[in-house]
């Protein structure tokens, strides 16, 4: 297995999974008070913000939809078990993040969380991982960017 290869999509995969996971001990004080959100309440206030286009009966699904959503990402990340879809997951969720916060907020606030570079960053995993399996599984990823695939 190439050293170097491995290394960035790891470090990819656990720098998204720990921002997900922090996201969620913030959300239930486990940073301490003031920290973060640091309760559910505040986090569905901020959903709210986000989402400032939807009805507010829907903010405590919304809430919660997107912790076990985040949770669910962040972990699998982390462990590195179904890398392609997770990414891909994480992209998805990322992205419906950035668009809502840019409906809502405008789109300094996306670009100022580094919204959309974290869901660009879940897309490269995902193309690797999917460039990996075209591969064999061998680690080794054949050079597509001059055509002369080595």
């Amino acid at each position: 297995m190439d050293r170097p290869g491995f290394l960035v999509p790891l470090c990819a995969r656990l720098a998204l999974g720990a921002a997900f996971l922090s996201g969620i001990a913030s959300r239930f004080g486990l940073w301490g008070k003031g920290v973060g959100y640091g309760n559910f309440a505040n986090f569905e206030r901020y959903t709210a913000e986000v989402n400032a286009f939807m009805p507010a009966s829907t903010i405590p699904f919304l809430a919660w939809s997107a912790t076990a959503a985040e949770l669910g990402l962040g972990l699998l990340l982390v462990i590195g078990v179904w890398r392609r879809w997770v990414a891909l997951g994480s992209a998805v969720l990322l992205a419906l993040f950035g668009v809502a916060m840019t409906a809502s907020m405008g789109i300094k606030e996306p670009l100022d969380y580094s919204v959309f570079s974290a869901c660009a960053a879940a897309l490269l995993l995902a193309e690797r991982e999917q460039r990996l399996s075209r591969a064999g599984g061998s680690g080794v990823i054949p050079s597509t960017i001059h055509g002369d695939g080595a």
